[in-house]
């Protein structure tokens, strides 16, 4: 069953990677197709430790190697996406998130900051596809095979 997108989605890291990883086309055509969707309809949230850790990736020689003004250019636009900052509720619960799923701390991380910004998607490559968690948030793989456009969900 499908459903418009109406609340907000949470945007891993991987997903700000693709949108300027020119190596692969196809993901960064979705990457940047989630991105403009999000924008537009202002859904979209991410938290300091995805702004960081893409901003590492982004500078990185050998990974994306995208010039520092440029990346930090993003990093400043994305302001408006509210980010969740580094506390001691995000800590539990994404300590509660690890030993309830076992996810790495990353994850637990990314995953606590999605719910404490009451996302019911988060956008990642990283984790299950369709997997729910807290029977909240649904993890969607925009890249996986037959996931539908921005705008619908799988439920």
């Amino acid at each position: 069953m499908s459903a418009p997108v109406s609340h907000p989605v949470f945007v891993d890291t991987n997903i700000l990677a693709y949108a300027r990883d020119a190596r692969d086309l196809r993901k960064k055509t979705i990457a940047l197709d989630w991105l403009s969707f999000l924008a537009k309809t202002r859904t979209g949230r991410l938290s300091w430790q995805v702004l960081a850790e893409f901003y590492a990736v982004a500078t990185h020689p050998k990974k994306l190697a995208v010039p520092m003004v440029a990346a930090q250019a993003d990093v400043l636009s994305l302001q408006h996406w509210q980010p969740v900052v580094p506390s001691a509720d995000l800590f539990k619960a994404a300590w509660g998130v690890q030993d309830g799923y076992g996810f790495s701390w990353r994850d637990s991380s990314i995953v606590a900051a999605a719910i404490l910004s009451g996302c019911k998607i988060l956008l990642s490559e990283d984790l299950q596809h369709e997997q729910m968690v807290n029977n909240t948030l649904q993890i969607i793989n925009p890249f996986a095979p037959n996931t539908p456009a921005p705008g619908v969900y799988v439920q």
